[in-house]
């Protein structure tokens, strides 16, 4: 039963976030890389489209496999900007700067669950 959930999960959590981004982009704004061209805004956006297509991909069972497989690379994808909110809250309070590292490590079983997604498919 959960093995069956599982792909529904991970739409559900891809579609989230990129509402989120939408809906609430100033806090996502401030985690893309300075090294990126163009404006913040932008990154932001973009990676909300790219995580509610990869939501619908992942929630239809024909392009599950391709989209897992991409979800899994998104989430090694967007690690920097992860980095990059650790980095730059390094000196904000305790709770703060636990939750910035605490997003570091998370994005291991993000990619292993995406990946099994993919394999589950075939």
């Amino acid at each position: 039963m959960r093995r069956a959930r599982s792909p529904q999960l991970l739409a559900g959590l891809l579609a989230g976030a990129g509402v989120a981004h939408l809906l609430v982009p100033k806090p996502f704004d401030s985690m893309v890389p300075r090294v990126l061209p163009g404006a913040p805004r932008t990154w932001t956006y973009a990676s909300a489209a790219v995580e509610l297509a990869l939501a619908a991909g992942v929630a239809l069972p024909r392009t599950r496999e391709r989209s897992a497989t991409a979800a899994a690379a998104f989430f090694v994808a967007v690690l920097p900007g992860n980095v990059q909110m650790a980095v730059d809250w390094r000196d904000r309070p305790a709770p703060l700067r636990r939750a910035a590292l605490a997003r570091l490590p998370l994005q291991v079983p993000l990619v292993l669950w995406a990946r099994k997604v993919a394999r589950d498919a075939r």
